[in-house]
């Protein structure tokens, strides 16, 4: 039987994932921590809108931020998003081939 009450908690965090941006933010952050300016710097938008999209991040439990003085620092809470972005890449090349 399916939970759904899960399900719909699955959603959301595909959701999360579901923006260029937040994808962007994902895969830097699979290379390490990074500082909220560098990912400014990455996505290509404003910080309010950055800071927006780490939100959604950080709601979700994707990725979490630590204060290392006056700069904010990103890292993934749970890397294991990684292994779901091999997955998808996967579908895409047999979708291709």
């Amino acid at each position: 039987m399916l939970d759904r009450k899960a399900i719909q908690k699955q959603a959301g965090v595909l959701k999360a994932l579901g923006h260029e941006s937040r994808l962007l933010i994902v895969h830097r952050l699979g290379e390490g921590d990074c500082s909220a300016g560098d990912l400014t710097d990455l996505v290509g938008s404003d910080q309010s809108t950055v800071s927006k999209h780490l939100a959604v991040l950080r709601l979700h439990g994707i990725v979490t931020d630590r204060r290392d003085g006056n700069r904010v620092v990103y890292s993934l809470r749970t890397p294991c998003v990684l292994d779901f972005f091999a997955c998808t890449s996967r579908v895409i090349s047999e979708l291709h081939s």
